[in-house]
């Protein structure tokens, strides 16, 4: 992915603005679905990007310290935008668009890191998250993979966690 027309400044907060959209997605998606298994997986992702844009934010911190923070209201750099729209919509649909982002994302920190200019640490953190989301992706293929297997994968189970 090509960044080279972008500020480090716009990339950082492109990066946050992503992890939040992630987030936030992750968290709705959790919140519709009835299967606790996959509950728990969804909201595992969620807390995931909330840690990836704590440290995308102490990174601008760190690169701009006393610059304002302020996230641009759309990204600058053209990432696939996840949404849940009030349609029904098989949710092995819902996951192929977010494992999709995940790839985005992997290739847009991959980029990201190449195009910092001098810390060694912060660039291969970068390539950290950036192998973190395609774990995402795994995880996410995994379930889609679940869901096309089986039809009822997002019927509620009552008291199967439910132990002597």
């Amino acid at each position: 992915m090509d960044l080279s027309k972008f500020s480090e400044e716009e990339l950082l907060l492109t990066a946050m603005r992503s992890e939040i959209e992630s987030k936030d997605f992750y968290a709705k998606l959790a919140s519709r679905v009835k299967n606790f298994l996959l509950k728990d997986r969804l909201e595992f992702l969620s807390k995931e990007e909330e840690k990836h844009r704590t440290f995308f934010e102490n990174t601008f911190k760190d690169k701009f310290p006393g610059k304002k923070l302020v996230l641009p209201k759309k990204s600058q750099v053209p990432l696939p935008e996840l949404k849940i729209s009030d349609e029904s919509v098989a949710i092995s649909e819902v996951f192929w668009s977010a494992m999709q982002a995940e790839k985005a994302a992997h290739e847009f920190y991959t980029g990201l890191a190449e195009r910092l200019s001098g810390n060694d640490q912060l660039k291969k953190s970068i390539l950290y998250i950036a192998t973190m989301e395609m774990g995402h992706y795994k995880l996410l293929e995994v379930e889609r993979e679940n869901a096309e297997r089986f039809e009822d994968y997002d019927v509620e189970w009552p008291l199967f966690h439910v132990g002597p």
